[in-house]
């Protein structure tokens, strides 16, 4: 009888060994899978809902493109961004119940809600509380009765809180122009600081003529004009110029343009983007920036950023296309 009395206690010493070695071994830092804030599909995420307050922004899959509200197409790299930070973020500190209430609660912000779904089920669903205090561009809550906690994904020094926005302009293409040579009736290149050097180019009746300060040119190299044409295939841009105040867009749109390009497509479709030489530390001479300038389409989106590096196959003085 002892000997059994001492088996049982035995087995039963065993089996609180084993549970806390289970334990030990699942743990996870700050609650284990109750905080976790990463999804995890089966397959892929194929929708992402965002809401702030009354707007509300959905991605969605479709086939293999994705699309902003269900219409426009998503920038794929965009779709690449935002899916590597809901499956890999990890919690990086708790933040304390002073912290928010400084950070967040005493500046009235209020949280952007995150949902998550592969197809019909919910995978995720968290808020992201925006905030400019830390590196990482966020502070999250399971819901708003929960720890909240800064939040980023390891390896990564992006800022995770640029992904969870409303903004469909940061979603769709990064594209200026998107127009085959056979699409393009005609082409106007403006240089306002050298009206020398501006041009046009027109189809009629199918065949292209060459203009320069309102005057027929003849003499021209056709083969440099078909090349011209074709590269208004892709033009990017590299990002929009969020960062600017609206006092900055005001005083950057009353200036003269350095550049103003307008096409005409063959359907009469008008598309005009003016580019400005971009300052880095207010408008001085030496603080040019050479690598990039201000932009902004006739379609009353927002202003942007083009690198010199796009936008030169447009950029030709008016000789380029002549007779050496």
């Amino acid at each position: 009888m002892k000997k059994l009395k001492f088996s049982l206690s035995a087995l039963g010493a065993a089996a609180i060994v084993f549970a806390v070695l289970l334990l030990v071994r699942d743990r996870k830092p700050f609650g284990g899978r109750n905080t976790s804030f990463a999804a995890a599909p089966v397959k892929d995420i194929t929708r992402i809902e965002f809401t702030e307050g009354k707007r509300i922004l959905t991605l969605s899959a479709d086939g293999e493109e994705w699309l902003v509200n269900g219409s426009q197409p998503a920038r794929r790299s965009s779709i690449l961004f935002i899916k590597r930070i809901l499956t890999g973020m990890q919690i990086k500190s708790p933040v304390s119940d002073d912290l928010f209430t400084t950070q967040i609660t005493n500046k009235g912000i209020e949280p952007l809600t995150v949902k998550v779904y592969e197809k019909n089920k919910l995978l995720k669903s968290f808020l992201v509380y925006k905030t400019a205090s830390n590196q990482y561009g966020n502070i999250m809550k399971l819901k708003p009765g929960s720890l909240p906690f800064i939040v980023s994904v390891p390896g990564s020094e992006a800022e995770i809180g640029s992904a969870f926005t409303v903004n469909e302009l940061f979603w769709q293409p990064y594209t200026i122009f998107s127009l085959q040579p056979g699409e393009i009736h005609s082409v106007t290149f403006e240089n306002l600081a050298d009206t020398a050097s501006s041009f046009m180019i027109r189809y009629e009746g199918g065949i292209p003529s060459f203009f320069g300060n309102d005057r027929r040119i003849t003499g021209w190299d056709s083969s440099r004009v078909v090349r011209y044409l074709s590269y208004f295939t892709h033009v990017p841009f590299e990002s929009w110029a969020t960062d600017l105040s609206e006092e900055e867009k005001t005083s950057i749109l009353k200036e003269q343009p350095f550049y103003r390009i307008t096409v005409f497509s063959a359907e009469g479709e008008k598309s005009t983007v003016s580019m400005w030489k971009r300052y880095t530390a207010g408008k001085d001479s030496t603080s040019e920036d050479t690598d990039r300038m201000w932009a902004f389409k006739q379609d009353g989106r927002d202003i942007f950023i083009v690198k010199y590096a796009d936008m030169d196959p447009l950029i030709k003085k008016r000789s380029y296309f002549l007779p050496e």
